[in-house]
């Protein structure tokens, strides 16, 4: 019975230290009155604008390349796929929002990202994107190895 219980306690030592920590991007907004209709709340569209605008400093601080570089130097070009969100809550005027990004799925042809906003740290907005690596010719194309494992 002993040496049963033995194996149960190494079972459970192990599946402690496979823990995976994933990387979060954070990216802070301020709500203005031009992102707000007549009632001071953030018209629905905007929520994109501010995920993309997070997505694009997460390439410029992971791959130390602006998308510019990224399609000059390697012919790299990312494009949204597919996006889906739910609006939880409203950030209204004068709102300070963080739009939280991780990426939860990678390969050398796409990106998935998971990127939510929060407002005083709750949760107001959920978003996930599917990004496609394409050429400048609109092609499909890998992303060199170095810079995905950077991402």
């Amino acid at each position: 019975m002993f040496k049963i219980w033995d194996l149960f306690q190494q079972v459970e030592v192990v599946t402690i230290n496979t823990y995976i920590h994933q990387m979060v991007h954070k990216f802070k907004v301020r709500i203005y009155y031009e992102d707000t209709d007549a009632g001071q709340v953030v018209f629905y569209a905007n929520y994109f604008k501010y995920t993309e605008r997070a997505r694009t400093e997460l390439i410029y601080e992971r791959l130390k390349l602006k998308h510019l570089e990224l399609k000059d130097k390697f012919d790299v070009i990312f494009v949204v796929k597919s996006l889906s969100s739910k609006y939880i809550a409203p950030a209204k005027f004068e709102d300070d929002l963080v739009v939280v990004s991780k990426v939860i799925e990678k390969s050398p042809v796409r990106l998935i990202l998971e990127q939510n906003i929060e407002k005083a740290n709750k949760l107001i907005f959920m978003s996930t994107i599917e990004l496609a690596v394409v050429s400048s010719k609109g092609k499909i194309t890998k992303l060199p190895e170095d810079l995905l494992s950077l991402i």
